[in-house]
């Protein structure tokens, strides 16, 4: 049987279960959501599976029909009694906070019990009484933001201290080709002269000596360079702040085969010094110009 116990998490709506699952996610956990309470005993092997693929699981359960109530804690017993180890995260969170996020998003709160917010989740906090009463770990949410969930769960869950980082991929691309829709932020080189033009560097790309020393002679090349690389090297770190886990850099030129090339090369390289995650990929190397 699996060392690692299975999570099952539920809580308050409203709570973050959903951002829970995406942090559990990047934390290492399979994550399946929204599981009935009733089917839960139909997944008890799966700690012994993931076991094997040294993966831990996280299942997010929805427990606010009174129906579910008998099922889930049944289901919990059943689990117990297989020797299925378990543990039961239940996500708190501010009524004051709570009803903001309802009020904002015009959702319809799914306890209907009262006629104002307020009263729907106060009838929903006695609903899950008992639920909250059983949970190995309870973690209120008001507070905290994507990057603190992460590391939160890491010391409440894995027990461990989470060190958050931001990978960082640097694409080069032709504008012919269609812009990056996955780009965060996004640089044209147009301006600068084409190694096209060149007989001898055309069959080239950006990868090749000849190209990058042609690219890298032009001054405007190296100011750009100059410029670009320490407003990156700025606002990385915010970005990582915020919780985004992926930065995507798209530097573009007309085909994506010279100078977009050279350029996302040499930032990729500027970026290593002092970032971890630097990836350079080149979109449209493999296309004909």
């Amino acid at each position: 049987m699996s060392s690692e116990p299975l999570l099952i998490v539920t809580g308050l709506s409203g709570a973050g279960k959903t951002e829970t699952m995406k942090a559990l996610e990047d934390l290492g956990y399979f994550c399946i959501d929204n599981l009935p309470p009733s089917l839960l005993t139909q997944l008890s092997q799966l700690p012994a599976l993931a076991a094997d693929s040294h993966e831990r699981i996280a299942i997010a359960m929805d427990v606010r029909g009174r129906s579910m109530f008998t099922d889930l804690f049944a289901a919990l017993d059943v689990l117990r009694s297989d020797g299925v180890l378990h543990k039961i995260l239940f996500l708190d969170c501010a009524d004051d906070l709570l009803v903001r996020r309802y009020s904002e998003t015009r959702r319809r709160h799914p306890v209907r019990e009262g006629h104002s917010l307020y009263e729907q989740i106060a009838a929903e906090r006695r609903l899950l009484s008992k639920v909250r009463e059983r949970a190995d770990l309870v973690l209120d949410t008001t507070r905290i933001n994507p990057r603190e969930l992460k590391i939160r769960l890491g010391r409440l869950v894995l027990n461990q201290e989470v060190s958050i980082g931001i990978d960082i991929d640097v694409m080069s691309f032709g504008f012919k080709h269609g812009v990056p829709l996955d780009a965060d932020l996004m640089f044209d080189v147009r301006f600068l002269p084409n190694p096209y033009y060149d007989t001898e560097l055309r069959p080239l790309t950006g990868l090749d000596k000849p190209v990058a020393d042609y690219i890298f002679l032009q001054p405007e090349t190296n100011l750009f360079i100059d410029e670009i690389c320490p407003l990156i090297e700025r606002w990385i770190p915010l970005h990582a702040a915020s919780g985004k886990a992926r930065l995507t850099i798209a530097i573009g030129c007309t085909g994506g085969q010279h100078r977009s090339v050279a350029i996302a090369e040499c930032v990729s390289k500027r970026l290593t010094k002092h970032f971890t995650h630097v990836l350079p990929f080149h979109r449209d190397l493999q296309k004909k110009l």
